[in-house]
Protein backbone atom coordinates (compact mmCIF):
# COMPACT_ATOMS: atom_id res chain seq x y z
CA UNK A 1 0.00 0.00 0.00
CA UNK A 2 2.68 2.57 0.87
CA UNK A 3 4.38 1.57 -2.60
CA UNK A 4 1.45 2.42 -4.43
CA UNK A 5 0.96 5.61 -2.24
CA UNK A 6 4.37 6.51 -3.02
CA UNK A 7 3.94 5.82 -6.54
CA UNK A 8 0.71 7.46 -6.84
CA UNK A 9 3.10 10.56 -5.45
CA UNK A 10 5.51 10.76 -8.02
CA UNK A 11 3.48 10.00 -10.36
CA UNK A 12 1.72 13.48 -9.23
CA UNK A 13 4.98 15.31 -8.76
CA UNK A 14 6.00 13.93 -12.31
CA UNK A 15 2.23 15.34 -13.67
CA UNK A 16 3.26 18.96 -12.00
CA UNK A 17 6.56 19.19 -13.10
CA UNK A 18 5.67 18.82 -17.05
CA UNK A 19 3.04 21.34 -16.26
CA UNK A 20 5.93 23.99 -14.89
CA UNK A 21 7.65 23.21 -17.57
CA UNK A 22 5.05 23.57 -20.08
CA UNK A 23 4.43 26.91 -18.32
CA UNK A 24 8.34 27.76 -18.64
CA UNK A 25 8.33 27.41 -22.30
CA UNK A 26 4.95 29.15 -22.63
CA UNK A 27 6.54 32.23 -20.58
CA UNK A 28 9.91 31.94 -22.67
CA UNK A 29 7.59 32.45 -26.12
CA UNK A 30 5.66 34.88 -25.30
CA UNK A 31 8.72 36.84 -24.26
CA UNK A 32 10.03 36.15 -28.07
CA UNK A 33 6.91 37.51 -29.54
CA UNK A 34 8.16 40.89 -30.38
CA UNK A 35 11.28 39.17 -31.52
CA UNK A 36 9.23 37.23 -34.09
CA UNK A 37 6.92 40.12 -34.48
CA UNK A 38 9.72 42.06 -36.12
CA UNK A 39 11.08 39.13 -37.99
CA UNK A 40 7.84 39.01 -40.09
CA UNK A 41 8.09 42.28 -41.76
CA UNK A 42 5.35 43.68 -43.63
CA UNK A 43 5.19 42.48 -47.42
CA UNK A 44 5.43 45.92 -48.83
CA UNK A 45 8.67 46.44 -47.11
CA UNK A 46 9.85 43.38 -48.19
CA UNK A 47 8.76 44.26 -52.00
CA UNK A 48 10.02 47.94 -51.50
CA UNK A 49 13.75 46.79 -50.24
CA UNK A 50 13.75 44.18 -53.31
CA UNK A 51 12.42 46.92 -55.94
CA UNK A 52 15.41 49.09 -54.50
CA UNK A 53 18.08 46.49 -54.79
CA UNK A 54 17.08 45.53 -58.09
CA UNK A 55 17.00 49.51 -59.18
CA UNK A 56 20.64 49.73 -57.61
CA UNK A 57 22.08 46.61 -59.78
CA UNK A 58 20.93 47.89 -62.43
CA UNK A 59 22.30 51.65 -62.02
CA UNK A 60 25.42 49.54 -60.99
CA UNK A 61 25.55 47.56 -64.09
CA UNK A 62 25.29 50.62 -66.42
CA UNK A 63 28.45 52.13 -64.49
CA UNK A 64 30.66 49.15 -65.45
CA UNK A 65 29.27 49.46 -69.09
CA UNK A 66 29.84 53.13 -69.57
CA UNK A 67 30.82 55.19 -66.97
CA UNK A 68 34.30 53.11 -65.45
CA UNK A 69 35.69 52.94 -68.92
CA UNK A 70 34.30 56.87 -69.46
CA UNK A 71 36.31 58.30 -66.27
CA UNK A 72 39.19 56.14 -67.23
CA UNK A 73 39.59 57.24 -70.70
CA UNK A 74 39.07 60.85 -69.67
CA UNK A 75 41.86 60.50 -66.71
CA UNK A 76 44.55 58.82 -69.16
CA UNK A 77 43.44 62.00 -71.54
CA UNK A 78 44.77 64.15 -68.44
CA UNK A 79 47.27 62.33 -67.36
CA UNK A 80 48.97 60.14 -70.33
CA UNK A 81 51.88 59.26 -68.27
CA UNK A 82 49.65 57.02 -66.37
CA UNK A 83 48.14 55.43 -69.26
CA UNK A 84 49.64 52.14 -68.42
CA UNK A 85 47.38 52.48 -65.04
CA UNK A 86 44.16 52.33 -67.11
CA UNK A 87 43.35 48.57 -67.92
CA UNK A 88 44.32 47.51 -63.99
CA UNK A 89 42.37 50.06 -62.63
CA UNK A 90 39.17 49.40 -64.81
CA UNK A 91 39.25 45.58 -63.95
CA UNK A 92 40.04 46.47 -60.13
CA UNK A 93 36.69 48.88 -60.22
CA UNK A 94 34.75 46.54 -62.15
CA UNK A 95 35.85 43.79 -59.40
CA UNK A 96 34.58 46.29 -57.00
CA UNK A 97 31.09 46.77 -58.42
CA UNK A 98 30.63 43.22 -59.00
CA UNK A 99 31.83 42.59 -55.28
CA UNK A 100 28.53 45.29 -54.33
CA UNK A 101 26.18 43.57 -56.83
CA UNK A 102 26.67 39.69 -55.40
CA UNK A 103 26.11 41.27 -51.74
CA UNK A 104 23.15 42.78 -53.12
CA UNK A 105 22.21 39.68 -54.43
CA UNK A 106 22.60 38.15 -51.08
CA UNK A 107 20.73 40.13 -49.29
CA UNK A 108 17.96 39.85 -52.27
CA UNK A 109 17.78 35.89 -50.78
CA UNK A 110 17.80 36.67 -46.98
CA UNK A 111 14.82 39.09 -47.62
CA UNK A 112 13.17 36.33 -49.11
CA UNK A 113 14.05 33.66 -46.25
CA UNK A 114 12.74 36.63 -43.78
CA UNK A 115 9.54 36.68 -45.96
CA UNK A 116 9.15 32.86 -45.57
CA UNK A 117 9.69 33.14 -42.17
CA UNK A 118 12.73 30.64 -42.40
CA UNK A 119 15.50 32.93 -41.69
CA UNK A 120 16.77 30.41 -39.30
CA UNK A 121 17.46 27.48 -41.19
CA UNK A 122 21.17 26.53 -42.14
CA UNK A 123 20.72 27.72 -46.22
CA UNK A 124 20.72 31.02 -44.93
CA UNK A 125 24.39 30.80 -43.57
CA UNK A 126 25.39 30.53 -47.09
CA UNK A 127 24.32 33.90 -47.95
CA UNK A 128 26.08 35.18 -45.01
CA UNK A 129 28.91 33.65 -45.36
CA UNK A 130 28.96 34.68 -49.17
CA UNK A 131 28.42 38.55 -47.94
CA UNK A 132 30.78 38.65 -45.34
CA UNK A 133 33.27 37.06 -47.96
CA UNK A 134 32.43 39.85 -50.69
CA UNK A 135 33.18 42.41 -48.05
CA UNK A 136 36.20 40.96 -47.26
CA UNK A 137 37.58 40.90 -51.06
CA UNK A 138 36.65 44.75 -51.34
CA UNK A 139 38.14 46.21 -49.13
CA UNK A 140 41.47 43.77 -50.20
CA UNK A 141 40.79 45.74 -53.28
CA UNK A 142 40.24 49.13 -52.12
CA UNK A 143 43.97 48.35 -50.22
CA UNK A 144 45.76 46.96 -53.01
CA UNK A 145 44.49 49.87 -55.26
CA UNK A 146 45.57 52.01 -52.19
CA UNK A 147 49.15 50.55 -51.94
CA UNK A 148 49.36 50.71 -55.76
CA UNK A 149 48.65 54.54 -55.97
CA UNK A 150 51.02 54.95 -53.40
CA UNK A 151 53.71 53.36 -54.73
CA UNK A 152 53.54 54.94 -57.86
CA UNK A 153 53.13 58.40 -56.40
CA UNK A 154 49.97 59.49 -57.91
CA UNK A 155 48.45 58.99 -54.17
CA UNK A 156 46.54 62.70 -54.04
CA UNK A 157 44.55 63.45 -50.56
CA UNK A 158 41.79 63.09 -51.67
CA UNK A 159 42.24 59.69 -52.48
CA UNK A 160 43.94 58.81 -49.84
CA UNK A 161 41.22 59.83 -47.57
CA UNK A 162 38.95 57.74 -50.27
CA UNK A 163 40.98 54.91 -49.41
CA UNK A 164 41.21 55.31 -45.66
CA UNK A 165 37.93 55.96 -45.67
CA UNK A 166 36.80 52.62 -47.34
CA UNK A 167 39.29 50.68 -45.62
CA UNK A 168 37.54 51.43 -42.43
CA UNK A 169 34.11 51.21 -43.54
CA UNK A 170 34.97 47.93 -45.32
CA UNK A 171 36.85 46.25 -41.99
CA UNK A 172 33.86 47.81 -39.81
CA UNK A 173 31.62 45.50 -41.96
CA UNK A 174 33.34 42.98 -41.79
CA UNK A 175 33.62 42.69 -38.38
CA UNK A 176 29.86 44.02 -37.75
CA UNK A 177 28.82 40.49 -40.47
CA UNK A 178 30.68 38.02 -37.96
CA UNK A 179 29.23 39.46 -35.23
CA UNK A 180 25.51 39.70 -36.78
CA UNK A 181 26.40 35.80 -38.38
CA UNK A 182 27.25 34.27 -34.61
CA UNK A 183 23.54 35.91 -33.33
CA UNK A 184 22.06 34.44 -36.37
CA UNK A 185 23.75 31.25 -35.36
CA UNK A 186 22.50 31.57 -31.25
CA UNK A 187 19.07 32.39 -32.87
CA UNK A 188 19.16 28.66 -34.74
CA UNK A 189 19.87 26.73 -32.08
CA UNK A 190 17.19 28.25 -29.53
CA UNK A 191 14.26 28.13 -32.32
CA UNK A 192 15.46 24.38 -32.80
CA UNK A 193 16.02 24.10 -28.88
CA UNK A 194 12.34 25.50 -28.35
CA UNK A 195 10.90 23.16 -31.29
CA UNK A 196 11.98 19.99 -29.15
CA UNK A 197 10.62 21.50 -26.40
CA UNK A 198 6.92 22.54 -27.30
Amino acid sequence: MRTLSRRRISVAEYARARVARKNVCILFIDRLTPINDRIHMHRSAIVTLKTLIFVLIALLLACQVFVIPAVAQQMVEKSPQLAYLQAPGIVVTVGFVVCVQVALVCVWRLLSLVRASILFRDNSFTYVNIVLGIVGLATLLILGSFITLAVVGVASPSVIMLCSLGIVVGSGLTLMIVVMRGLLRQASQLERDLAEVV
